[in-house]
């Protein structure tokens, strides 16, 4: 329950000295004073200053006066002060707090504490700053006067603006299918070090495209303060894929590439449909969430999944209000819901995704909200939640977050048609795998469940997140909600790590076979006969065989694509080859240690070379510049990084191509590899945990080939069922998952 409410306004006052602007991820000093109120604050009486769950703040520590997040605090009577950084022992959403207790003595009402985050007086370079923008960063007050451990919040607490840095990363971003004639537009942005959108003011971009693209411009300048730039009124009269360049101080970037189709039967919309502001657990207001994914992500459709457990009357009410309000068909697409937030013993996480507003909300506890007027409307296990909600009206999508999903303890196969296989949180194959086993139908999607008041465009930072945050591809006829409410309950859709990737998948049949929206074992009879079907259809055959096709353009070079009937991998699939021994090697980490919470694994890792020398190495999919490679020379590196169920990988490009010997070292599990005597397959080793394991292969040296067409003739026996569905890992590190194509031969 929230904190206790007493006098708030005889607890005190505290003020933050410095600039009401901080650069995100600068290193400062934050000094705070808290003034006693009317009680003093008794012997073992205590503050607490409380930070949000999402912070990546840097680290307060109190051992070492010269090193980043030295922290102090006095009282002003010289009481002595104890000093506890607590992590996840404060009420959330202000689960990070310092705790200042005074022991020994009291203070007198009028005293002071003064606290310095990243003391600088004895040698200390401050503290970071969260590496995320935030219009109100707050140090949330806390105090315990009468020393019976019941916090009071003060009314008001002190905030600072974290604001973004210089862009050094730069994107350019379009539709990906869209239909001849149709309107089209460009947009472009650049991000500081940490992934936020910056100021672009003033800048001017040339554009070119190929072919040309009706209503392009030769250039364009930012406005003042403009974070984004975005042209429309753009359309394709011809079929076909087009390319667009943009070139600015020096820089040159390519947008995704985007594909006409005439008269096609669906166009892409792209979507993060899972992410929380700060009335949850997230940052920033709801408006602002909606605002950023709309003009700084670009996306096609939104959702907002705050915890049910804390989401008020009040609070869903202002939320369906937000949702009708920003919802414009054929710009920008919203969809109202929350996440079903129960613990993985009675069912776990669940996403759920409502066609209108005004939905009721059943929620599984009411843990955070002290109205209790509602708590009737309760469901404390899925099954019950799967009782109250009607199919014609609500989607769910089962969650891996910190609850994950158990959805072999509960599922319903008409309300609940996706699994999140990627968010911010890491990679899950492994739920993918749980509804195949069990016999499932499901589509795959992903999503950001962002934190950091970015959807959309969610990059982990400085904390214990693992990932970029997901996208998810909707197939269909328009952008409108109740198209992508449709496409969510036939799975047609497909998700990424983030890159928009065009994605398509089909099976063809040599006589018409029956076809279901819903799954038939749920009772639901066939919606009609084709002798084709697509992303995420049922379909029932007479035949022996179908033939499979897939059509793939990345946004990166292609590294592989898998292709899997369930959890059986029938084939992997290169669009190049090596031609003769390659100096480029690939170093691939992945996995996770557990399901939950503690799934995070820490790769410190050391790579040694003997007979060569390395010219030059990179990193993959890391999100966190406090990790990366460190130390490095021609005989080799050290390199910290970490993998949530996700991968990541080292690049290095040796002098000599066959030559020597190459050793990796790892807390886990040690690899070596004969240089000399290597075809340059890839040669795997388990490191156990959850997938958890070292891969080394070799890639060609420069690596172009973006595009993948390939067909496949598969068998169908007589009572089985094929579950077709493929994976594309690029070369940059970025993923795409199909939802599978299901064939049940009777």
């Amino acid at each position: 329950m929230p904190y206790s409410t007493y006098r708030p306004d005889l607890m005190g006052s505290a003020v933050l000295d410095g600039p009401a602007r901080m650069e995100a991820g600068s290193m400062q000093e934050l000094v705070l004073t808290y003034t006693c109120g009317a009680f003093g604050i008794d012997d073992t009486g205590s503050i607490k200053i409380g930070f949000r769950f999402a912070t990546d703040m840097g680290a307060v520590q109190f051992d070492d006066p010269s090193a980043p997040g030295y922290t102090t605090a006095e009282a002003s009577n010289g009481a002595p002060l104890q000093l506890k950084w607590e992590f996840k022992r404060n009420i959330r959403p202000w689960s990070r707090s310092l705790y200042v207790g005074v022991s020994g003595d009291y203070l007198s009402p009028g005293d002071r504490i003064v606290i310095r985050f990243g003391d600088r007086r004895q040698g200390s370079p401050g503290i970071r700053m969260q590496t995320y923008c935030e219009n109100a960063f707050e140090f949330r007050v806390f105090v315990d006067a009468i020393a019976t451990y019941d916090y009071v919040a003060l009314p008001i607490s002190p905030t600072i603006e974290v604001v973004p840095g210089p862009p050094v990363h730069w994107h350019a971003v379009m539709p990906t299918l869209v239909r001849t004639g149709d309107p089209l537009w460009l947009a472009i942005k650049g991000e500081d070090k940490w992934r936020n959108p910056a100021d672009l003011t003033g800048r001017r971009f040339a554009i070119r495209s190929n072919p040309p693209i009706a209503g392009l411009p030769a250039s364009v300048e930012a406005e003042t303060g403009a974070r984004a730039v975005r042209i429309d009124g753009l359309s394709i009269a011809e079929p076909g894929e087009h390319t667009v360049e943009i070139e600015f101080d020096g820089h040159a970037i390519r947008a995704n590439p985007v594909r006409a189709a005439s008269n096609g039967e669906c166009i892409h919309a792209w979507a993060d449909t899972h992410g929380q502001s700060n009335e949850t657990l997230g940052t920033n207001t709801i408006a602002e969430y909606f605002t950023f994914g709309r003009d700084l992500a670009f996306l096609d459709v939104i959702g907002h999944q705050g915890n049910d457990f804390q989401i008020t009357d009040e609070f869903w009410s202002e939320l369906n209000k937000t949702t009708r309000a920003f919802d414009v068909t054929g710009r920008f697409v919203c969809i109202p819901g929350y996440e079903w937030s129960a613990n993985t013993a009675v069912g776990g996480d669940r996403n759920l995704h409502f066609l209108h507003e005004g939905e009721k909300i059943v929620r599984s506890s009411h843990a955070q909200i002290e109205s209790m007027e509602t708590a009737a409307d309760d469901a404390f296990i899925a099954d019950d939640l799967f009782a109250r909600l009607d199919p014609e009206r609500c989607v769910v999508a089962a969650h891996v977050g910190g609850r994950y999903a158990d959805i072999v303890h509960a599922h319903d196969p008409v309300l609940e048609t996706a699994v999140e296989v990627h968010s911010s949180w890491g990679t899950f194959e492994w739920i993918v795998g749980d509804a195949f086993r069990k016999g499932y139908r499901v589509g795959i999607v992903a999503n950001s469940d962002g934190h950091k008041g970015r959807p959309g465009a969610c990059y982990p930072g400085a904390s214990f997140f693992g990932s970029m945050g997901g996208l998810t591809c909707y197939l269909v006829p328009e952008l409108s909600r109740p198209a992508v409410f449709r496409a969510m309950q036939t799975r047609r859709h497909y998700a990424t790590t983030g890159a928009r990737i065009h994605l398509d998948i089909a099976a063809d049949f040599p006589s018409p076979v029956a076809f279901y929206d819903r799954d038939p074992a749920s009772g639901a009879a066939p919606a009609g006969t084709v002798n084709r079907v697509g992303m995420g259809a049922i379909a029932e055959s007479t035949a022996d065989k179908m033939r499979f096709s897939a059509d793939i353009t990345g946004t990166a070079p292609i590294e592989r694509v898998d292709l899997y009937d369930g959890t059986e991998r029938l084939e992997t699939l290169r669009p190049w080859r090596l031609d003769g021994p390659s100096r480029r090697l690939r170093i691939v980490y992945e996995g996770a240690a557990t399901r939950g919470r503690s799934r995070t694994v820490l790769w410190d890792g050391r790579i040694s070379v003997d007979g060569n020398a390395i010219e030059r190495a990179a990193i993959l999919n890391n999100w966190n510049l406090d990790r990366g490679i460190r130390e490095q020379n021609p005989a080799g590196l050290s390199w910290s990084a970490v993998t949530t169920g996700n991968y990541g990988a080292i690049d290095l490009w040796l002098e000599r191509p066959a030559t020597g010997h190459v050793r990796v070292d790892t807390p886990f599990c040690s690899a070596e590899l004969d240089l000399g005597n290597w075809d340059g397959g890839d040669q795997h080793l388990d490191c156990g945990g959850l997938d958890r394991g070292l891969r080394l292969l070799a890639l060609p040296e420069n690596m172009h080939e973006t595009g993948l067409r390939f067909s496949r003739e598969i068998d169908t026996p007589v009572g089985t069922e094929r579950r077709i569905w493929l994976r594309v890992q690029q070369e940059d590190g970025h993923r795409a998952w199909s939802s599978p194509i299901y064939v049940i031969r009777r």
